[in-house]
This record gives C-alpha cells, sequence and structure tokens, in this order.
C-alpha cells in the first residue's frame, strides 16, 4: 500500500519469509558460530536459547545451509512427543526402515544405532536438532540423553542440538536432569539487539527494498528500540505499521509520534504505560513469524580508525564487476553516503601506513604467487593459522581485497570498507552462502572464519584453483583444501561490484541517466535484443521488459528493478584483465 509513496519495490517489513532479508547481528553470529563450533566437536550436546522473537529459528536455518555435506541433519519441530514417537520421528528424518506397528522403543533404538554405525562407518555424521525444545517431557529429555550413549569406543554417534527458549535453562537445571546438564558442551543465550544493530537492521530491510533513506529519524528509532526492547520480530511489527501510518498521513519520514501511534495500534491497551516486559510477549505472539532471511549481510564489529583511501595507477575498469549467485534472490541496496570526513581524507594515504606489504601487492605479483607451488596445510595447521592471527588480520583481509582492485586502503571493518568503496567507482555486496556461490561470482572474498573458541578472524580468499583454497590469514598466505576452509566458515562473504559508469547503485522505471542507456547496450550485448525507445536515457516499460527476461534468464528476482546483483550479472559479459578473478582453470 505504501511502497509507491516511499520508493520502495516491496514492503521492507512483511511478515512472509524472506532470504533477502536475513540481517545477522554480532550477537547471531557468535551464536551460529556456537553452534557450527559445537556440531564439528561431535558428541554431546549444543544448547541455544533466546526469549520469543529473537532470531532463534533463523539461527537454525542458518545451521542447516551451513553444515558440510558429509553431515546427515534430522529436525524435530514439534518436540509434544512421547519418547516412542520422539524415536520414530528421528527414524524418519534419516529415512531408517523400521516396522510401522512396532511399541518397542529398544527395537528403534537398536535400528538407529544400526544406521549410525553404518553411517559413521562411511565417513558420515549425524546432527539431531530439536527447535522448542522447552516442550520435552521429562520422558523424552531422558530419552534424549540416552541416545548419546550410542557411540563407539572412541567418540559419539549423535551430535544433539536443543534449541528453545529461556524455560530450557530452568529445565535442564533440575536436579534429575544433571546427567544430560554435565553432557551439554556448548551454550549461548540469544539476547535483544542492541540500539546501534536495531538502526542497522531497519536501515538494511529498507535497503534491499530500494531505499535510498532510512525513513526513520533518530528519535523514532531510539523509540522503537526502548517499545520493541530490540526483539527483531518486534522491530518489524511496529516499523510496518510505522510506515502506513507515515504513508496515511502523507509524510515521508516516520517520527516519534508515528511510533507512538502505531505502537498504541498493535499493543493492548495498557500498552505504553505498562513496563515493556510485561506486554512485549503477548505482542510476539500476535506478531507471528516475522524474524525470517537467508543469506545478505552482517557487522563485523571491530575497532574503527580512520579510514583513508589511495588509488595506484592501475585504474579499476569500468564494465568489471561479479556474477549473480544461482538462486532467487534480489537486492536493491544503495551504498550509505560517504561521510565527509573520509572524502577529505581520500588521497592523503601513503603506501607506508599500509600493513607492510601489501602497498607493493601488485597484480603481476599476485599472479606470481598464484601460480608458485605450494603444500597442502592440514586441518590442525590451519586451525593454527587461524588462532595466531592478531587484531589487525580484518585490515589485511580488506587491504588485499582492494588492492586485487587497484585500491589502497587503511579500512579495517565491514562499514568502513563499504563507506570507501564508492570513492573507486565500486560498491559492497555482502551476503550469505557457499563455496558454490562464491564461485559463481568468481570473485575475491573477505571471508569470516571461526577459529577455536568460536574466535571470528577475517581472511581473504584469494583464488580457488581446483579443490584448493589460497586465503590471506593476516599477513600470510597459505592453501588449503576447500573443504578444510568451508569447515571453519558459516557462509558470510562481502564482496566488490563495479557501478556503471554514471555512479547508480540501483536504477528502476521511470530513471532517466545516461546509466540507462548504459543499460540499454549491455541488455543488448546480453540478448541481442532492444526495445524502440524515443528517449533512450528514460527507463521505460520496454525497457523493464527486457530487464525481466534477463532476470529470468540468470534466476534472479525479475521485478524490472535493476540492483547489485544485476548490475553483477551485466557487468560481467565481458572480463577485463584488470577485474580480478577467483576461480583459477586449472590445466588438464
Amino acid at each position: 500500500m505504501y511502497e509507491q509513496h516511499f520508493g520502495l519495490t516491496e514492503r521492507p517489513f512483511s511478515i512472509a519469509p524472506d532470504p533477502r532479508f536475513l540481517y545477522m547481528s554480532q550477537q547471531h553470529r557468535e551464536a551460529l558460530a556456537h553452534l557450527l563450533y559445537g556440531v564439528g566437536e561431535g558428541g554431546g550436546f549444543v544448547q541455544l536459547t533466546g526469549e520469543v522473537g529473537t532470531g532463534k529459528t533463523t539461527i537454525c536455518r542458518c545451521l542447516l545451509e551451513q553444515v558440510p555435506d558429509y553431515v546427515d541433519v534430522a529436525l524435530i519441530l514439534n518436540p509434544r512427543v512421547s519418547a516412542m514417537e520422539l524415536l520414530a520421528s528421528l527414524c524418519d528424518e534419516l529415512g531408517i526402515e523400521y516396522a510401522r506397528d512396532t511399541t518397542s522403543i529398544k527395537r528403534l533404538t537398536d535400528v538407529l544405532n544400526a544406521h549410525l554405525l553404518e553411517t559413521h562407518a562411511r565417513g558420515r555424521r549425524t546432527v539431531l536438532i530439536i527447535d522448542e525444545a522447552q516442550n520435552l517431557d521429562a520422558d523424552a529429555l531422558e530419552q534424549v540423553r540416552l541416545l548419546t550413549n550410542l557411540e563407539t569406543t572412541r567418540e559419539k554417534l549423535l551430535q544433539i542440538v536443543l534449541i528453545g527458549q529461556p524455560e530450557l535453562r530452568g529445565l535442564l537445571a533440575r536436579e534429575e536432569l544433571r546427567q544430560l546438564s554435565q553432557r551439554i558442551t556448548a551454550r549461548y543465550h540469544l539476547e535483544p539487539i542492541q540500539r546501534s544493530e536495531t538502526a542497522a537492521y531497519i536501515r538494511h530491510r529498507l535497503q534491499v527494498c530500494g531505499a535510498t533513506d532510512t525513513l526513520f529519524n533518530e528519535a523514532a528509532i531510539d523509540l522503537v528500540q526502548k517499545l520493541s526492547g530490540g526483539v527483531p520480530r518486534l522491530i518489524n511489527v511496529m516499523c510496518d505499521r510505522a510506515l502506513l501510518g507515515a504513508y496515511v498521513e502523507n509524510r515521508h519520514k516516520v517520527d516519534a509520534a508515528i511510533v507512538i501511534r502505531a505502537a498504541r495500534e498493535v499493543l493492548p491497551e495498557e500498552g505504553l504505560n505498562a513496563p515493556t516486559r510485561r506486554w512485549w510477549p503477548w505482542l510476539a505472539g500476535a506478531a507471528g513469524v516475522v524474524f525470517v532471511a537467508a543469506f545478505v549481510i552482517g557487522y563485523w564489529r571491530a575497532p574503527v580508525p580512520k579510514a583513508t583511501l589511495a588509488k595506484t595507477g592501475a585504474p579499476v575498469s569500468t564494465s568489471g564487476a561479479m556474477e549473480e549467485e544461482g538462486v532467487r534472490v534480489a537486492s536493491h541496496e544503495p551504498v550509505s553516503p560517504v561521510p565527509a570526513t573520509v572524502v577529505a581524507a581520500a588521497g592523503a594515504e601513503s603506501q607506508a601506513s599500509l600493513p607492510t606489504g601489501v602497498a607493493a601487492d601488485t597484480n603481476a605479483e599476485v599472479a606470481a604467487i598464484d601460480a608458485a607451488p605450494s603444500s597442502v596445510s592440514v586441518t590442525s595447521d590451519f586451525q593454527q593459522k587461524l588462532d595466531a592471527a592478531g587484531s589487525d588480520a580484518a585490515a589485511w583481509a580488506w587491504s588485499g581485497l582492494f588492492n586485487l582492485w587497484g585500491v589502497q586502503t587503511r579500512a579495517v571493518t565491514d562499514a568502513q570498507a563499504c563507506e570507501i568503496a564508492p570513492l573507486s567507482g565500486l560498491r559492497c555486496l555482502q551476503g550469505g552462502g557457499s563455496r558454490r556461490v562464491l564461485q559463481y561470482y568468481d570473485r575475491p572474498a573477505v571471508l569470516l572464519l571461526v577459529g577455536s573458541g568460536g574466535r571470528r578472524v577475517p581472511v581473504l580468499l584469494r583464488k580457488i584453483r581446483g579443490n584448493l583454497a589460497l586465503l590471506q590469514v593476516g599477513d600470510q598466505r597459505v592453501e588449503v583444501p576447500a573443504e578444510v576452509m568451508e569447515r571453519h566458515w558459516f557462509g558470510e562473504y562481502r564482496l566488490l561490484w563495479k557501478t556503471p559508469p554514471g555512479g547508480s547503485a540501483v536504477l528502476r522505471p521511470g530513471d532517466r541517466s545516461t546509466d540507462v542507456q548504459w543499460l540499454r547496450d549491455r541488455l543488448k550485448q546480453a540478448t541481442g535484443l532492444s526495445s524502440i525507445a524515443p528517449d533512450p536515457l528514460l527507463f521505460d516499460e520496454g525497457l523493464k521488459t527486457l530487464v525481466q527476461d534477463f532476470q529470468r534468464s540468470r534466476e534472479l528476482s525479475a521485478d524490472g528493478v535493476v540492483g547489485a546483483r544485476t548490475f553483477i550479472h551485466l557487468n560481467n559479459l565481458s572480463r577485463p584483465s584488470t577485474v580480478p578473478r577467483l576461480v583459477e582453470t586449472v590445466p588438464s
């Protein structure tokens, strides 16, 4: 209803599940790292708890996306079952054949044990995930504990992940369940997000829908944070209603007064006069499932020094960018304006201020290093390198990535790097995916790997050569099997892409600019088709049809809006030598 009023492509706070809207806060990343670390350890339990609406199910879905191919997962969504029904559900999830008329827990346990031994012999691992685990009764919980007794002489055959509301912690603290509690190897409690993350969350969802402004002033965001308590589900409900209220009042920005009126519509009558902790669970239940998503950005927190930039003599090609991932997602995310302090600092950087060795790292040197033979590191060696990486690992990763594009920078955080990128005609593409996605983009990327104890280490993935990954970890370059890298990676990546000559980060029907002419030329190059246009600089309906056809051919969301991913596909029609590539062809 209000989309056209605010210049949006769709509702940014819709309750419909859509993976494009995933925003992983610092906490969500840490929670996911704990789960992945626990799953990788083998045996015992991993526990994730959090209040209603804080994103536990989202974390679970991210975990499912990131488990390695050699892991079999059984997901139990309805734990209000007996011990017998729980075992039967587990066998069903794993595809284990058993007599359907059996009433014997022993028989089910026997067939399950035989299956686990067989899969273990084939080098596979099995994980059981139980959502809403606070609803398990005592008998079912005891049966869950007994499942961890299925083991070989060296390791457990089943890893169990319990996800639930805070009541789960109290349940496991009972004296009669102490044996189960003692087997929990990793615990994490998900808290509501903080004010700064609420602002980033709102901004992210708006940008996905094509907004160039937050549409919420600072006072409105303050109030959203206070009234929602930082619960993402409630943030969605209130912001959606607030945008509707601003539309009704013909306002183009949401202020605190509009947020208050929106809150009164979605809260019980005592609403704003009641303490937050009394009414937000009610509102969460009324809201339904809102906070869902998968694969777009995050925010890696690190000290933020002053950002500076200086270009090298190597120009960044106008036509270079990246390929699109082969999934139906679209993103139209303009980058926030660059602060004046950053612009003023541009050009003031010297090579001496960069990490040692990065300033001199030319594309020719990179090619020579990539071609040099190197031994494959074993998993333990790679773990040691991750653990040895210092606090400047992010600076090395970002400096290395920019240098591959012919740009020098001291950026050490995502936000800083993405603010600097437009000064060189580049933009950041931030998301989550797999190695296949990265190979489809065919661009070097900054990844967030997980070291010992869940410590996060930013590294630069420079090349993929066959089944080997060439990485920059701190000031070291290492080559490891790609599957070793994937064991430490839960999918977050950062790429750089090139805007059209005019600098547009998004083009929509009705726009008029020289970048529209560029778009016409690229589509003709891609399809051999062109639309008759009295004004070739105008994005008209004929051009929209061509864009939609192109998007369908690349398995994009065919909305006719040209955002980052569509630009990447268009730019990737040519392969200029100045654009860094990720995948290196291995001679046959």
